[in-house]
């Protein structure tokens, strides 16, 4: 049992798949950090707020002691939009990486035609001309 599972863990597919994983993963952290960093301020400007921080309050809270605010009910539109950014970044990256290696791989060239060979009346035709022999 233990060599079966050596032997599937170790297909060419499976380690593709896990360093693929690994990649992925810290991709998404490049690609956070340009829109939570690059992105995000950018459009800040032009709300003249931190995008990440745009919300809608539904429920007023109360600040308690420690200054914090208790209670509130929010829809935290912003950091919605930055995830869905972060979605789109990664979608497109990952369709121009799929476009990029599908034009590196060689075209196959479709396999040559079988050689046409006897038709069946030729073949009949020599079947009869063995057995007049």
């Amino acid at each position: 049992m233990l060599k079966e599972f050596k032997e599937f863990a170790m297909k060419g597919n499976l380690v593709d798949i896990a360093v693929a994983f690994v990649m992925g993963a810290a991709f998404n952290n490049v690609v956070k950090s340009f829109t939570g960093g690059i992105v995000s301020p950018l459009v800040g400007l032009i709300f003249n707020t931190d995008f990440k921080d745009l919300k809608w309050i539904a429920k007023e809270g109360t600040i308690n002691e420690a200054g914090e605010t208790v209670g509130e009910v929010a829809v935290l539109y912003g950091e919605f939009i930055t995830n869905v950014l972060d979605f789109v970044i990664v979608a497109f990256v990952m369709f121009m990486l799929i476009k990029g290696i599908n034009s590196l791989k060689k075209k196959e060239e479709p396999a040559p035609a079988a050689p046409a060979g006897p038709s069946d009346n030729d073949l009949l035709t020599e079947i009869r001309d063995l057995l007049k022999k």
